[in-house]
């Protein structure tokens, strides 16, 4: 069963999911860019940011999402968004900015993808992308210890489950490119609040596919165990839910 997304799910805590691309973006020098592509841009909150960046610029925004698609061009008039599979994106010409927010952890193998998405950038253009590098983390391993039971294995067992890689990993593959790598990571302490507002954000993103994935008659008891097991391993406090999240991210010169 293919997963959708939820923009609105998604956006729940939009501005804690916003903020690494914010660091991301301030590491690109680029100055006056024609082309900028956001390669995975969701709901287009953060494509916006671009179009502020580079008002100049021509910028474009593509998701494998139909939904989340629908709703960007809802939510930013003016820009455009298309539905496209990054596995299989070539650009009419190279782009002289492609940013990839959190999207490469889906894509399996996506070492593999990185000579062809640094083939789309023009010579002396940027390349930037983060991803989570949270998957040790309980909100992680829960529901992968959960969705291994008997009652729930047979039903999961080939949905889709992020990964991603340590920054030394991306920077020696795009340095044996030729490009100038800035590769770094960083973990948020993001307070959070609400009902089960860990489950909230996981509902959103890693998770998702998994409780998709589950019959009807499955899914209330496995969302019941996985709230609590999630809201033992992340305490409520005085100040709120504190989730650690790490993240990688890069930052890629290409070669004029």
């Amino acid at each position: 069963m293919a997963h959708t997304w939820d923009p609105a799910r998604y956006l729940a805590y939009g501005d804690e999911r916003g903020r690494p691309f914010v660091d991301l973006l301030a590491r690109v020098r680029a100055e006056d860019p024609r082309t900028v592509v956001d390669l995975g841009c969701g709901p287009g909150n953060l494509t916006a940011l671009l179009a502020e960046r580079w008002p100049a610029a021509e910028v474009a925004g593509l998701d494998s999402s139909p939904e989340m698609v629908e709703a960007a061009r809802d939510a930013v008039p003016g820009l455009t968004f298309d539905v496209a599979d990054l596995r299989d994106w070539a650009p009419v010409a190279p782009v002289d900015v492609l940013v990839s927010n959190a999207v490469l952890q889906w894509v399996p193998d996506h070492l593999e993808l990185l000579p062809r998405l640094v083939a789309a950038v023009a010579p002396g253009g940027w390349f930037a992308f983060q991803v989570p590098g949270n998957f040790s983390e309980p909100s992680h391993t829960i529901r992968a210890e959960l969705a291994a039971e008997p009652a729930y294995a047979e039903h999961v067992r080939d949905v889709a489950v992020p990964s991603s890689h340590d920054p030394a990993v991306y920077l020696d593959a795009l340095a044996r490119l030729g490009c100038a790598v800035d590769a770094w990571e960083a973990t948020y302490l993001h307070v959070l609040t609400g009902e089960d507002p860990v489950f909230t954000w996981v509902s959103g993103t890693g998770a998702r596919p998994t409780l998709q994935a589950l019959p009807d008659d499955l899914r209330p008891g496995f969302e019941a165990e996985f709230r609590r097991r999630l809201a033992e391993a992340y305490p409520a406090q005085d100040h709120g839910v504190v989730l650690p999240f790490r993240r990688v991210f890069v930052v890629a010169r290409v070669p004029s």
